[in-house]
């Protein structure tokens, strides 16, 4: 790996001290760098981002907030990590109380919370399974209880399995991957809907294989695809409300869900094939979701946000 690191220019006191990766993944100062990512395999999903070598990066200390989302309350599924960690560390820099539900991946999610805490934002933490409706229900209730409002829901939870053929893919593996990439988010945002004020905004994270294909991951494209109609007739339908709803469609991005999924001699070549020549890092997303979730984009609605370094423009 090679780094080239520039010091603060605010007398060593940055938003949490990130001056470089260190082994928290805390994002760095730099204007130069080149990552290439080891060949690694973790046997459950969702992989843990504390296992991850080199650490995603999910804080630009470049960034400058512009308290877009103050007085905001906004619900992240897998925020504990990858694109979710990043965005909940963006929402709360722009003012947003953040509550994070996520599986089993405690070490993540505290890590995250500190985080949060220590740039001076608000973070609650829910465990649970969000195929199950009953955790879906104690979500809105505990964050109802604790703040009296949903402002902005961020569905960005969801597995993939690497599988070689259709054949391969057992009818369990089909229920599971739908279930807990496109049924949870009708449950919840079902649920979450019902305490969504004008002004609300719903985020749900496709991906570019929706719009170009993976043969190793159908299950998971097709499920990705079926957000993508959630996407566009919940806006349609919400639309006299008010109450925006949009998808972010990542390309290749360094997150958990990379080396739970592939074989581990896939990993050093991810984002290789885009333009730019390499995978994102979570941070470089985060803005997106900022974006959506304020006001800037009062005018948007039912669109689909593809950042991907260029690998697809349609």
């Amino acid at each position: 790996m090679n780094y080239k690191y520039y010091n603060s220019n605010n007398n060593g006191q940055d938003d949490y001290g990130l001056k470089c990766v260190n082994n928290q993944g805390y994002g760095m100062i730099c204007k130069d760098y080149k990552l290439e990512f080891p060949p690694q395999h973790q046997d459950t999903q969702p992989g843990m981002e504390y296992l991850m070598n080199p650490r995603p990066i999910f804080n630009n200390p470049y960034y400058r907030p512009a308290g877009k989302l103050i007085g905001k309350v906004a619900i992240i599924t897998g925020g504990d990590s990858g694109i979710g960690r990043a965005v909940a560390v963006s929402f709360a820099k722009e003012g947003a109380a953040v509550v994070i539900a996520y599986y089993n991946e405690t070490n993540d999610a505290e890590e995250t919370k500190q985080c949060i805490e220590r740039i001076g934002g608000t973070c609650i933490l829910l465990a649970g399974d969000i195929k199950d409706t009953s955790f879906c229900d104690t979500i809105v209730k505990e964050t109802m209880s604790k703040f009296g409002r949903i402002d902005i829901l961020v569905n960005n939870a969801g597995v993939q399995y690497q599988q070689k053929s259709l054949l391969d893919i057992s009818d369990e593996q089909f229920d599971l991957t739908m279930r807990t990439n496109i049924y949870s988010m009708f449950y919840l945002t079902k649920r979450a809907l019902k305490h969504m004020l004008p002004g609300a905004s719903i985020i749900n994270v496709t991906s570019i294989t929706t719009f170009k294909g993976e043969p190793e991951l159908i299950d998971y494209v097709t499920s990705k695809g079926a957000i993508v109609g959630f996407t566009r007739s919940l806006a349609t339908n919400l639309a006299d409300k008010n109450i925006r709803v949009n998808a972010v469609a990542p390309g290749v991005f360094w997150t958990p869900i990379q080396p739970s999924c592939w074989e581990a001699e896939k990993i050093p070549t991810l984002g290789s094939d885009a333009p730019m020549g390499r995978a994102g890092h979570p941070y470089e997303i985060a803005p997106m979701f900022v974006y959506l979730a304020s006001d800037d984009a009062s005018y948007v609605t039912g669109q689909v946000m593809h950042v991907n370094g260029g690998e697809y423009k349609g």
